[in-house]
């Protein structure tokens, strides 16, 4: 994305004055990970992230032209998932999310690689399928209600997409997340996804799902390493470009079996519901320092309601712009973690944006939470695995825990009531 008015701004927003609801992607991120010390993992057992590249140790069996291969069982993941004990306090999970996951050369993907396994985070990297076709194939991308090869983001040039490549591979290998950002991120206008019927969005995936696991075939590259996974097992959920169509993308998600969407925008922090048999995980509204409203809890979103329709403010405004997103974060992060205990889902994009003000808020706000007692660093998939073992009855105790409201007479008696 280039400028913001390029996603054609919504306008409307959480509170007054706009907390925008749709989201932009554009130019993505490169350097290496690093070893991280083992750390209790999201569920409480012993996990690391940030191991960096290598297959795992056993045999490797390629799928289809050799683009994916099946490598066994994810490493660096936590330990089973098990139900909360009696009156327990329930952990605080917080999600870091990244719209696109796509390499540039300017060391954003590898930069929080790299920082995630300092602090044995796992994370959930959506990616977008163009972002591993080369624009030399784009007419192969037949989007949904737009003419065939057309994107409303940029193709990668090839260095870029073995750089993509790379990153994914490692990023796997590390113990994150692969979801889809799907293809074309079309935002306005007769081709938006957001009137796409629930066919067209079995069309977009099936794309998404074929630029991933083809991609040698369309690069004719047979000196990389494959995906060392299986994309179609591996998807589990996605976020729709802008934060639209949901209603018509959860028919054909719950269809190939997925257990989540990210997708659905302004939602609250408080503990998740199931929408048409998936778990919604919305992005939420937190505080925004220095307004009565709030904003939704993306990067793009802050961005937007400081410098508008641009993505290259006042630089004299970058220091006190960093602060008010660190803040931001903070304020969420510390809103839920104080009182509901709600999951904290933070989005992202691989974006130097106003001087790259925002991917440094995102490290402190990260570098304040990792290690505070009961935190759990985790993917979304790996949150859904905690979900899907809880006490159903639990969960929906958990949910009538408004905003910012903390157990009366705390987690024990809370869990005692009727």
């Amino acid at each position: 994305m280039r400028e913001i008015n390029r996603r054609g701004l919504l306008g409307a927003g959480i509170g007054a004055a706009a907390a925008l609801s749709m989201t932009g992607c554009g130019s993505l991120g490169s350097s290496g990970g690093g070893g991280p010390e083992p750390e209790e993992g999201p569920h409480g057992g012993k996990g690391t992230h940030g191991n960096g590249g290598g297959h795992p140790g056993k045999q490797v069996r390629l799928i289809g032209d050799g683009s994916t291969a099946d490598t066994g069982k994810q490493p660096n993941q936590p330990a089973a998932p098990v139900p909360l004990e009696p009156g327990q306090k329930p952990p605080q999970f917080v999600i870091f999310s990244w719209d696109g996951a796509g390499e540039v050369g300017n060391g954003l993907f590898p930069r929080f690689l790299e920082l995630a396994g300092q602090h044995g985070a796992a994370m959930t990297f959506f990616l977008s399928g163009l972002y591993v076709l080369p624009e030399s194939k784009k007419s192969l991308y037949r989007p949904p209600n737009n003419p065939r090869g057309a994107s409303d983001i940029g193709y990668l040039t090839d260095d870029h997409v073995k750089q993509t490549l790379k990153y994914v591979r490692q990023a796997w290998l590390d113990g994150h997340e692969i979801g889809t950002h799907f293809n074309g991120h079309f935002c306005g206008g007769p081709g938006s996804v957001g009137n796409w019927s629930p066919a067209q969005w079995r069309s977009e995936i099936d794309q998404a799902v074929s630029f991933v696991t083809e991609w040698r075939t369309n690069t004719g590259w047979t000196d990389l390493d494959p995906l060392p996974f299986d994309y179609r097992k591996e998807l589990a959920g996605g976020r729709t470009p802008c934060l639209l169509g949901q209603e018509n993308l959860l028919p054909t998600a719950k269809q190939l079996g997925w257990r989540y969407d990210a997708s659905s925008p302004g939602g609250t922090q408080m503990w998740p519901e199931k929408r048409q048999g998936l778990w919604d995980l919305p992005l939420q509204g937190i505080p925004f320092p220095g307004h009565t409203f709030e904003v939704l809890s993306m990067d793009y979103n802050i961005l937007a309601n400081q410098s508008k329709n641009s993505t290259k403010g006042m630089p004299s405004r970058y220091p006190g712009w960093r602060t008010q997103a660190t803040e931001a974060y903070v304020a969420g992060f510390d809103r839920a973690y104080e009182t509901n205990r709600a999951p904290f889902y933070i989005g992202n994009h691989f974006e130097e944006w106003n001087g790259g003000i925002y991917m440094d808020a995102v490290e402190d706000a990260l570098k304040h939470i990792a290690g505070k007692p009961d935190v759990r660093l985790v993917s979304f998939r790996q949150f859904v695995d905690w979900l899907d073992v809880q006490d159903p009855a639990v969960l929906a105790k958990l949910r009538t825990l408004q905003v910012g409201q903390s157990p009366d007479g705390g987690w024990n008696t809370f869990f005692k009531q009727a």
